[in-house]
């Protein structure tokens, strides 16, 4: 019934975003004579009614400081939080994308700590969404790394991002291109290409879900993030944003992972810019059953305070649906 409901949704959305209303000749999938069996989707939770991962990067200025040692991520997840599967980020150990034996050691630690691996974001590693075909293609390449790094490690997913030059117009079709190839590549892997709302045109819900529309594989989805709806910053304010409940709703038909994005909290523990109740009563109406990314990103609160108030937060509202 799950599956189901889910399927009726995104084909749904298909239909609602009007496919082809991009200007765009719909990608076919090329992965279809793979003999490789299914990507795995997102993990099923049972009860309850979701699973809390934690996203690397809500700990990123120590492991940019050397306190926490990268190896030693599932640990502190399990240990210090009480979390059993984590989200890494690649930028904080990005030159061993292709280290075999730190990869097999990164992955032993999560074993041997009951931890699972769920994906890596994947950033810096140039732009998917570029019109230049040269630049594009020789970016889908340097993704090539990742995709292999995430099935060593036993991961479902690679999020990515979706940048390139000129407007949303001149990127939707590149935007097409560079996810249908890379997730050609992926799908031997059983990897998925998941892309977050990050900024630019990806902080467009309607722009991108059209985009993964016309990609319109089934290792090729979404990672809806909670904050990430600023299309447009100038001096680090943003002056063109979407409103993030509407792009929540169009992202989760597509959705294989989820960042639960804050920032502060008020004396009841509430995120003080963010409704999570609300979000999170999209994501249940949405059909999305999978693993919720603790992904702390403020200043206030010391990383691990934000990591904790966050968790509680989510659980809270987790028990209330």
């Amino acid at each position: 019934m799950q599956k189901d409901r889910r399927q009726f949704l995104k084909q749904t959305a298909w239909t609602a975003l009007g496919i082809g209303t991009l200007g765009l000749t719909a990608c076919t999938d090329r992965s279809t004579t793979s003999k490789t069996s299914p990507v795995k989707a997102s993990p099923p939770s049972s009860d309850p009614l979701f699973q809390i991962s934690l996203a690397q990067w809500s700990l990123h200025r120590a492991f940019k400081a050397g306190t926490i040692d990268n190896l030693d991520f599932a640990l502190t997840a399990r240990q210090d939080f009480g979390i059993t599967a984590v989200e890494y980020v690649s930028k904080l150990f990005k030159t061993r994308a292709r280290d075999q034996p730190y990869l097999r050691e990164l992955k032993k630690r999560a074993d041997d700590n009951g931890v699972q691996s769920l994906l890596i974001m994947v950033d810096d590693e140039g732009p998917l969404a570029e019109p230049d075909n040269n630049i594009r293609n020789e970016a889908i390449k340097k993704h090539y790394q990742w995709v292999e790094a995430a099935q060593m490690l036993g991961c479902h997913s690679i999020r990515v991002n979706l940048e390139g030059r000129g407007s949303a117009d001149d990127l939707a079709g590149p935007a097409v291109d560079g996810l249908a190839s890379l997730a050609s590549f992926a799908k031997d892997y059983q990897i998925n290409v998941i892309v977050e709302n990050h900024g630019g045109p990806s902080s467009n819900a309607q722009w991108l879900a059209k985009v993964i529309g016309q990609v319109r594989m089934p290792n090729c989805g979404t990672l809806p993030d909670f904050g990430n709806f600023c299309i447009l910053k100038k001096d680090e304010d943003c002056i063109e944003a979407y409103d993030r409940y509407r792009g929540m709703q169009e992202l989760l038909p597509f959705a294989k992972a989820l960042s639960a994005k804050s920032y502060d909290f008020d004396e009841a523990g509430q995120e003080t810019s963010i409704d999570f109740r609300r979000m999170m009563e999209l994501v249940k109406a949405g059909g999305y059953r999978g693993y919720v990314g603790v992904e702390y990103e403020g200043d206030r609160l010391s990383e691990p305070e934000g990591v904790r108030a966050t968790k509680r937060l989510l659980e809270k509202v987790i028990a209330e649906l």
